[in-house]
């Protein structure tokens, strides 16, 4: 009788610690869901609508690319603004006017006859050293790009790695898809770049300087091409065990260049060094008066003392910079902005203008929403939001344009900038689906060594794409705890 009633009371304790562990997760539960983004009441349908709109415009203007990004981002601030009566964010006005004034500058450098004579001087350095082209060309080639601001200028020498490549019996694919990897996203590293324009433009809002900036990429830009060149050495057979080179030389697709050592002819312009000189000071300038306030005026009104901002300081100076080159080096008005510098800049400034006044519109209506929903997201696991900026710029095509879209959007989901600026290299995802560089590159291959795939992503350049994105994220973000 004892035994049974002992035991009753046993399993009327049980079902009642049972059931009280059960309320507490059912609460728990009924917590976590309510903190969940996706089933918020906050987020109603015209929020769903709004992101439909918004990525709809993203993944199209992504296709069309350049102007079309441009034309797609305006679509989207129209339909937002007109069709759904949301108020009209602002357009990243101060990033706009950096990347023209930078793009003035460079192409009057390219008018003056300069930027030839910086792929003069490339194409010698490529030649020096043949048999380390796998490490020499993604070298020179991105800091060319450095250089200059622009990974256009990189095309000019493309052909002369793969040729260089060839002549020394390396396999050209793997200077070829390092080299173009390292080049694009060489603008990181680059104090004259779009990307870095956009990058000192928004973190200049959060207090930090422009030398901070560079102290964090540079070094993690050069540490990464010798990762990237690395991961490429021993990549497939050898050239002359390659069957398709086989194939092309057999059947007489292939032939030897003659003198492939010597480089073509070429006349310096008479002021093009000069120009590469007054070229060279601009951007010093740009980054020790950027770097230390001291040497930027201030002014005080109404009891405030307000300093000349980063980005307008570049500005003026990217623009007298040009002046300089123009009157120094006697260049003519025609050659201002007829290269394809200008052009191509240009082109990218409608992207970045349309693209982005369409997610700032979206973002500025629901910032506080989004910062608390992804606040502790962001806090616990913010790698993930570099996952998402690597997936975003694979179907942007810009990193300027993903720069602009993905920093600010980290910033409101309370990332802090030093962490954004270490693993800003998850903003070049562009590499994944092939574009002009690649599809370019693979038919200066004349060996077929460099392939395109069958498969859209299953081609030369994936692997040190990947390598780069990754080894860059992990390396910048360790360099950012030294500099910050």
């Amino acid at each position: 009788m004892i035994e049974a009633i002992s035991k009753g009371r046993f399993r009327l304790y049980n079902l009642t610690v049972s059931r009280a562990l059960f309320e507490r997760n059912v609460s728990d539960s009924a917590s976590l869901i309510q903190k969940f983004p996706f089933t918020t009441m906050e987020m109603d349908l015209s929020f769903w609508l709004q992101l439909a709109v918004v990525l709809v415009c993203v993944a199209i203007g992504g296709r069309l690319g350049g102007v079309g990004l441009g034309a797609a981002g305006g679509l989207g601030v129209c339909i937002l603004v007109l069709g759904m009566g949301i108020q009209p964010g602002s357009p990243p006005v101060s990033v706009l006017l950096i990347i023209t004034a930078v793009i003035a500058c460079t192409s009057v450098l390219q008018g003056s006859g300069g930027l030839d004579l910086l792929v003069r001087w490339a194409e010698k350095l490529l030649r020096k050293w043949p048999r380390a082209i796998t490490f020499v060309g993604p070298l020179v080639c991105s800091f060319f790009v450095m250089l200059v601001g622009t990974a256009y200028v990189a095309f000019a020498v493309y052909p002369v790695v793969a040729e260089v490549a060839a002549s020394a019996k390396v396999r050209p694919e793997r200077a070829v898809s390092a080299s173009v990897i390292c080049a694009g996203i060489g603008v990181m590293a680059s104090p004259m770049s779009a990307a870095m324009a956009a990058m000192v433009g928004i973190m200049a809002m959060q207090g930090i300087a422009f030398w901070q900036i560079l102290a964090c990429t540079v070094p993690t830009f050069i540490l990464t091409v010798l990762v990237t060149a690395l991961s490429v050495f021993w990549r497939g057979c050898e050239l002359e065990d390659d069957p398709e080179f086989k194939r092309r030389l057999a059947n007489g697709d292939y032939q030897w260049l003659a003198g492939v050592n010597a480089t073509q002819k070429y006349e310096e312009k008479p002021f093009a060094r000069r120009a590469v000189a007054i070229f060279l000071i601009g951007i010093l300038v740009s980054i020790c008066m950027g770097s230390i306030p001291g040497l930027r005026p201030a002014w005080e009104a109404a009891g405030k003392v307000s300093q000349l901002p980063i980005p307008s300081l570049i500005q003026m100076v990217m623009l007298a910079t040009a002046f300089f080159i123009i009157l120094l080096c006697r260049v003519p008005p025609e050659k201002f902005a007829s290269g394809s510098v200008f052009r191509s800049g240009l082109i990218g400034v409608v992207g970045v203008f349309g693209i982005a006044w369409c997610t700032g519109t979206f973002f500025d209506l629901h910032t506080k929403l989004l910062a608390d929903v992804f606040s502790s997201l962001a806090k616990d696991a913010p790698f993930v939001f570099c996952v998402a900026a690597f997936c975003a710029s694979s179907v942007i095509f810009s990193p300027t344009v993903s720069t602009t879209i993905m920093m600010p959007l980290g910033l409101k989901f309370g990332l802090p900038p030093e962490f954004l600026i270490g693993t800003w290299a998850c903003c070049f995802g562009d590499f994944l689906i092939p574009g002009g560089a690649q599809i370019g590159c693979t038919a200066f291959d004349r060996t077929g060594t460099t392939k395109l795939g069958s498969f859209v992503i299953n081609h030369s350049y994936l692997r040190p794409g990947l390598v780069f994105v990754v080894s860059g994220t992990i390396i910048g973000w360790c360099i950012s705890k030294i500099v910050f």
